[in-house]
C-alpha cells in the first residue's frame, strides 16, 4: 500500500473511531445550507454577503487547525478590483454609404468598457477579422499583418472548425476559441473596441447568455498604470451584425465561410462605428481566502498541492417570481464545501504528506475568473513550487456516481496517477460530454494553468447509481435551463450529499498522492501550457 493510502486508511480509521461515517456529509450539507442562505444575500463581490461568506470560510478553516496562508498571516488575500457600470446614456451607432443606425443596449448589442476610465468616446472605422485568432505554432493568421490599431474590430467567436485534434483541437475547443482571447487580442494589436457578432451557433449559446442586464456592474482587476484596454467590447446580435457587414455584399455565413479559410484576410467594412460609453466607477477591495497546512519533508514542505473553488455567486439581482437573491447553492456553495471538508481531514492527519497544502477560496469566478487570475499572478506559493491545482466547481447533490470528470488531466504528467486512484475508488473517469464548448477554459483552474501549473476541474460524472439510465443528463439539463444563475438554485433539505462526499473522497486521495510524488508535475510535451511551466523552471525530469 503506498504512503498516500495509508495517510487515506488513518482518516478514515479517525473518523471511525467513535464517530458517524457520515458525518463529513452532513458537515458538507451545514456549509452549503449557510453559504447559500439568504443572509449572504447571494454572495456577490463587493457587498456586505462577500464578508459574511468569507469570514465564514475563514474562521472554518481556523476551526480546523489550518494555518492562514494569505497576507501578513491572515486568511486573506486582498484584490484590487474597479467596478463599471454602464450609464443610461450609452451610445453605439453604425454610419455608411446607406446613412446611421442606432443600435440598442440589450436588444442589438452588450458589453462594457474595459479601460476603466469615466468617459470612453469613439468613432473609428470597423474592420472584419474573421475569427481574430493568430496562431503561429498552427501558422494561422487572421491579420495578415494589416495593421488595425485604433480600428473596431468585427469577429465570430470560437476557432475555424477541423476534424484533426492536432489543428485547434479537432472538436475541442481550444483558448483561441474563447471571447476572452479575441478581447485580448484586439488589445494587444492597439484596436480601439472589439465587438462579437453572436450568433448561438458560433458561440454555443443563446443571446441571453450575454445580453445582462444593462444595470449590472462589472468588475475587473485593477489596471496597471499605462496598461492598455479597450474603450469597449461586446457583442452584438446576428440582426446587427448583418447591419455592420452589409456593405460587404455577403451574409454572415458567407464570412464565417471565408474566416474558416487559411488565406483569410481582413476586410474593411466601410462603416464607422460610434461609441459613447459614459461609466461609474467603484474601487474596491474583495479578497481570496487562503488556508495551508505544512507539509511533513523537510526538503518538499515549500511546495503546494492546491485545492480551489470559488466563492463568489451573482448577489441580488433582476426578481424573478419575486425573489431577487441568487443563492448560488450548486454555483458554488457545494464546490466551497467540499473544499472546506478536505481542509479538515487533511488538516486531521496524523501524519502528514511531504509537500504543503493551500485551500483557497477566490473571488470573482462569476466576473471572469478574475479572483484566480490575481491569485495565479500572485501566489501565496511561487508557481514554480506549485505541483498542481484540483479546482471544485458546482455539484449535483443526487447521490453517488460511477463515474467522474477530470477534463484537461490527460494533458498533464499526472494523467497515469489520476487514472490509478480512480480505479482505487471505482470511478470511471467520463469524456467531455461537451468539447466544443470548451469547459476547461471557463474555470479557475485555468486561470492557474496559465502560468504554468498543471490544473484541472474534478466534477460528478452523469451516471448516478441507483437512478435511471440518461437521469444524470437530465437533470444537468433542467438544471443549466431553470435554475442556473437564477434565483431558484437554492438549498433543499432533500438534497443527498453522498455524492459530495464521494468526490471530496477522491479529491483528498488524488491530493495526498501529488504530494507525496518524488517529482513535480508538468505538461505533456507539445501541451499549450508546458512554455509557462519550462519558464517557472519545472522539467518534466524535474
Amino acid at each position: 500500500m503506498s504512503r498516500s493510502a495509508l495517510i487515506a486508511a488513518a482518516v478514515l480509521a479517525t473518523l471511525m473511531n467513535g464517530q458517524d461515517l457520515h458525518t463529513s456529509g452532513k458537515q458538507i450539507r451545514a456549509d452549503v445550507q449557510y453559504l447559500s442562505s439568504d443572509e449572504m444575500a447571494g454572495r456577490g463581490v463587493g457587498t456586505p454577503g462577500e464578508k459574511l461568506a468569507t469570514g465564514y470560510l475563514a474562521s472554518q478553516l481556523q476551526k480546523a487547525g489550518v494555518s492562514p496562508g494569505g497576507e501578513n498571516h491572515t486568511y486573506l488575500q486582498k484584490v484590487p478590483l474597479i467596478g463599471s457600470r454602464l450609464l443610461p446614456s450609452a451610445s453605439l451607432s453604425l454610419s455608411g454609404t446607406s446613412g446611421t443606425a442606432s443600435l440598442a443596449l440589450g436588444k442589438d448589442y452588450a458589453g462594457i468598457p474595459l479601460s476603466q476610465q469615466a468617459e470612453n468616446d469613439f468613432s473609428a472605422e470597423a474592420i472584419f477579422v474573421g475569427h481574430g485568432i493568430s496562431a503561429p505554432e498552427l501558422d494561422w493568421d487572421d491579420y495578415k499583418g494589416v495593421d488595425v490599431k485604433g480600428k473596431v474590430l468585427v469577429y465570430f467567436t470560437n476557432e475555424p472548425p477541423s476534424d484533426d485534434p492536432k489543428f485547434f483541437g479537432g472538436a475541442a475547443l481550444t483558448y483561441y476559441g474563447r471571447w476572452t482571447y479575441k478581447f485580448e487580442e484586439a488589445t494587444r494589436r492597439g484596436a480601439i473596441a472589439a465587438l462579437i457578432i453572436h450568433t448561438d451557433a458560433t458561440a454555443g449559446y443563446g443571446w441571453g447568455v450575454v445580453s445582462s442586464s444593462p444595470e449590472t456592474e462589472h468588475p475587473a482587476l485593477k489596471l496597471k498604470e499605462g496598461e492598455p484596454a479597450l474603450e469597449f467590447a461586446g457583442w452584438i446580435s446576428a440582426d446587427a451584425g448583418k447591419k455592420i457587414t452589409a456593405q460587404t455584399g455577403k451574409t454572415l455565413d458567407e464570412l464565417l465561410a471565408l474566416a474558416n479559410t487559411k488565406s483569410f484576410r481582413p476586410i474593411p467594412l466601410g462603416v464607422r462605428v460610434t461609441g459613447h460609453f459614459p461609466v461609474k466607477l467603484r474601487a474596491f477591495e474583495s479578497v481570496n481566502v487562503v488556508g495551508r497546512v505544512p507539509g511533513s519533508d523537510s526538503n518538499l514542505k515549500s511546495q503546494t498541492v492546491l485545492f480551489t473553488a470559488h466563492w463568489d455567486h451573482l448577489g441580488v439581482g433582476a426578481p424573478v417570481n419575486g425573489d431577487a437573491i441568487y443563492n448560488g447553492a450548486q454555483d458554488n456553495a457545494t464546490g466551497c464545501a467540499v473544499v472546506l471538508e478536505m481542509a479538515r481531514l487533511w488538516a486531521a492527519l496524523p501524519e502528514k504528506p511531504k509537500r504543503s497544502a493551500e485551500f483557497v477560496f477566490v473571488t470573482a469566478e462569476e466576473s471572469g475568473l478574475l479572483g484566480s487570475q490575481y491569485y495565479g499572478e500572485h501566489p501565496e506559493t511561487p508557481a514554480a513550487r506549485i505541483a498542481a491545482d484540483l479546482n471544485f466547481d458546482e455539484f449535483f447533490p443526487y447521490g453517488k456516481t460511477r463515474d467522474v470528470f477530470v477534463t484537461g488531466a490527460e494533458r498533464t504528467t499526472l494523467w497515469p496517477l489520476v487514472e490509478r486512484d480512480a480505479r482505487r475508488l471505482s470511478l470511471k473517469i467520463a469524456p467531455d460530454a461537451e468539447p466544443g464548448q470548451g469547459h476547461y477554459y471557463r474555470s479557475d483552474h485555468f486561470s492557474l494553468a496559465r502560468v504554468g501549473i498543471p490544473a484541472f476541474s474534478i466534477s460528478q460524472g452523469a451516471d448516478y447509481i441507483g437512478k435511471p439510465a440518461g437521469y444524470g443528463e437530465r437533470v444537468l439539463k433542467e438544471f443549466n435551463e431553470k435554475h442556473y444563475h437564477q434565483p431558484s438554485d437554492e438549498y433543499r433539505e432533500d438534497w443527498d450529499f453522498s455524492g459530495m462526499e464521494q468526490i471530496a473522497e477522491f479529491g483528498l486521495t488524488l491530493g495526498l498522492d501529488i504530494a507525496n510524488q518524488p517529482s513535480l508535475p508538468t505538461w505533456n510535451s507539445g501541451d499549450e501550457f508546458l512554455k509557462a511551466r519550462e519558464a517557472t523552471g519545472v522539467r518534466a525530469t524535474q
